[in-house]
């Protein structure tokens, strides 16, 4: 079985695009994971067939990558053995390189499939922040071994993993997707690159320069808490007296949790 965790906040813009290119996939289930959304996205996905769309809704926000976490913990328990992640704003042209994601988790080949959103000189980023921000990303795969990643990300782009994935890493560790690449290079689980998908073509659209800094923010303490995960040291999200928060303060980790223990028990 092939699932699709689709985060979902106020996407009524992009939602059925992305929903469709899903659909025209052999995806057997969507898992749109609606969160703090006051548009109409809700009301959108009620049309689609629900037995291969079946929403997940929350009232609050759950933060951002929380909602992957919440969809991968169903689908695992959907008996899914191939799940993919894609943003619901993600309305581009992406259907191939999802395709291609998944079809890497199928054949055995990764356990974990991401995108290369940098495939080539032309579409490298091109201001200093997101720059400094490639090179964090380069300097981790360095780092767990996994040079040939370049600088692929499980924060940047759609990407795939397997049930096994699923079974090895804790789901909780989703919500912060640097971290569960360090994991599984810890657990020796294969990661790869799946599709080559320039960021230019993912659709997302321009939420202005204040949330890009946020964003950067975020990710980069994200990878400073999965350079200490890797090496078996304390988490932080500092460097050199700097708090690299973003919006990682949003992170609803206690919804997360109790969601979490309520499927266990």
């Amino acid at each position: 079985m092939i699932c699709a965790v689709v985060p979902v906040q106020n996407e009524a813009d992009n939602i059925q695009s992305v929903i469709s290119t899903l659909l025209l996939l052999p995806v057997d289930i969507v898992l749109p994971v609606i969160n703090g959304s006051t548009d109409r996205s809700a009301e959108i996905l009620t049309r689609y067939p629900p037995d291969r769309v079946r929403p997940l809704r929350f009232e609050q926000s759950l933060g951002i990558d929380v909602p992957r976490a919440v969809g991968a913990a169903c689908a695992r328990d959907m008996g899914a053995k191939t799940l993919l992640f894609v943003d619901g704003d993600m309305a581009g042209d992406i259907g191939k390189a999802l395709l291609g994601l998944a079809e890497a988790i199928e054949a055995g080949k990764a356990d974990m499939a991401l995108s290369d959103c940098y495939p080539a000189d032309e579409f490298a980023p091109r201001s200093t922040q997101s720059l400094q921000l490639c090179r964090i990303r380069e300097l981790f795969n360095q780092t767990i071994g996994l040079d040939y990643l370049g600088t692929a990300s499980p924060s940047h782009g759609p990407h795939a993993v397997s049930r096994r994935f699923l079974e090895r890493v804790p789901l909780h560790e989703l919500a912060v997707p640097p971290v569960t690449l360090a994991l599984a290079a810890r657990a020796g689980l294969k990661v790869a690159i799946g599709a080559q998908l320039p960021h230019c073509v993912l659709g997302s659209p321009d939420k202005g320069r204040g949330h890009a800094r946020r964003i950067r923010k975020t990710i980069v303490g994200d990878y400073l808490e999965a350079f200490g995960v890797y090496r078996g040291k304390e988490r932080s999200r500092s460097l050199n007296g700097i708090l690299f928060d973003g919006y990682h303060h949003a992170r609803r980790f206690d919804i997360l949790d109790d969601f979490l223990r309520n499927r266990v028990n």
